[in-house]
């Protein structure tokens, strides 16, 4: 039975596709020769650990005591970096030859893999560009010119970003720089499995890893690792529900190219998983589930106010995924990587507002009342004594949809929760004011990937 069959979600598209994939057999899955060994991930991890951080595993109170599992958090966005990426990219240079070395490197990103790939390139000396999208993070972007990488901008997505990258590379010709894919590739695949040994390796007793899903790299190589220390082990992939081309394709049983992408956490934002990667999921991997944007905004806040962290969107997904109700593991103990913390400034900034209307802990009314001396005063006292703070007070004297000799005003408060939000408008009316709801900020259109 697949891990999350019985679960319940608040998004009732993501249960109805989760009832939908078939789970791997045991058979199926003793049968399946990954073309990465975990000989070759013990091999690498033996080659990356005096190069790479060594990044904790935490125990979650918070986070056990909401979703009734037992969930250690790898904090993986402390790596060099901001993320995982690192991992892949330093095995894959590794691998290079001198001749490839001299000639340099190649790679699209939406950021993280931009970082891990400037990094490499700087520790061995290797000339680097990196094309990113046009709307790549600003902190990614900045980050990666840091490292000492050319950086091109070019197309909307990830997938637009690799064919310019693929242009670049014919034009400058076969002895050009060598291309070092995001994800698919069986190098890149095997640095990043060194993150499952190293989590399994420390919780031996897991029961289950919650792994967020772009291409693929991450979860294929954690699946190939995982599955050699502890064949039983429950290997669950997290896709946010406006990029998920994971989930299509193996319902599909082939590779599905989605038409567009729709979602905040852009460093799962592909709109088709990688051809190396595909199969080894579709045959390791027990489920993948669907999260919201709003769910992932939800954990990526959680984590800041519980753990003191800052956690990008695609990291927070698997997060998101337990504390939603999409993926129930009671009293399982449960891995997850927080794979990245490369969250831009001003995304940041919308996330905290967008969580705290949601969370009612942001609040607007708008009232209206008689052109009489100190009515708008006499409301806000009577807020005041409710000990409701006042962060914004819009007053309207005149307008065309207000009758003659009435005035507005628009109030946004700081309120703990709905009860209260309720209780101050019960308030307010039985004072004689005429108040409703409003939207405290305009939706902000969140940048897609």
């Amino acid at each position: 039975m697949s891990a999350t069959e019985n679960s319940t979600s608040k998004d009732t598209n993501a249960l109805s596709l989760n009832a939908q994939i078939a789970p791997v057999s045991e058979e199926t899955r003793e049968a399946y020769r990954a073309p990465v060994a975990f000989a070759d991930i013990w091999q690498a991890n033996q080659y990356l650990f005096p190069l790479i951080e060594h990044t904790p595993l935490v125990y979650s109170r918070d986070l056990s005591a909401l979703t009734g599992a037992k969930i250690h958090l790898k904090f993986e966005q402390m790596q060099r970096g901001g993320s995982f990426k690192v991992r892949g990219a330093t095995y894959k240079m590794s691998r290079l030859s001198e001749e490839q070395r001299k000639a340099g490197v190649i790679t699209a990103s939406a950021g993280n893999h931009a970082q891990g790939v400037a990094i490499a390139a700087a520790s061995y000396g290797i000339p680097c560009t990196i094309v990113v999208p046009e709307n790549a993070s600003l902190t990614k972007v900045t980050a990666t010119q840091s490292y000492g990488a050319k950086v091109v901008l070019a197309g909307a997505t990830y997938d637009d970003a690799v064919q310019h990258c693929v242009e670049m590379q014919k034009e400058l010709g076969a002895t050009g720089p060598t291309y070092i894919p995001a994800f698919d590739d069986i190098d890149v695949v095997t640095g990043q499995g060194t993150l499952g040994l190293e989590m399994l390796n420390e919780v031996p007793s897991a029961d289950a890893i919650v792994v967020p899903i772009g291409g693929g790299g991450l979860i294929a190589g954690i699946a190939i690792a995982a599955r050699a220390m502890k064949p039983s082990i429950k290997i669950i992939g997290v896709e946010a529900d406006g990029a998920a081309s994971m989930r299509a394709s193996i319902r599909a049983g082939k590779l599905i190219t989605l038409p567009a992408l729709a979602t905040i956490a852009d460093g799962i934002a592909i709109k088709q998983p990688g051809k190396v990667t595909f199969p080894i999921i579709q045959h390791l991997v027990d489920d993948v589930v669907l999260v919201t944007d709003e769910q992932i905004i939800h954990a990526a806040l959680f984590l800041m106010e519980k753990h003191k962290i800052l956690v990008e969107g695609a990291g927070a997904s698997a997060v998101a995924a337990l504390m939603s109700g999409t993926l129930q593991l009671p009293d399982k103990e449960v891995l997850i990587p927080l794979t990245g913390g490369n969250i831009d400034t001003n995304l940041l900034g919308r996330f905290a507002e967008h969580g705290l209307i949601n969370a009612n802990r942001h609040f607007a009314l708008r009232a209206s009342f008689p052109d009489r001396p100190g009515e708008l005063a006499r409301m806000l006292n009577i807020i005041a004594a409710m000990r409701v703070n006042i962060i914004d007070v819009h007053y309207q004297h005149v307008s065309a949809q207000l009758p003659f000799m009435q005035h507005e005003a628009m109030i946004t408060l700081e309120t703990r929760n709905r009860a209260q939000c309720e209780e101050l408008l019960q308030v307010l009316r039985a004072a004689g004011f005429a108040v409703e709801e409003a939207q405290a900020i305009q939706p902000v259109a969140l940048p897609n990937s």
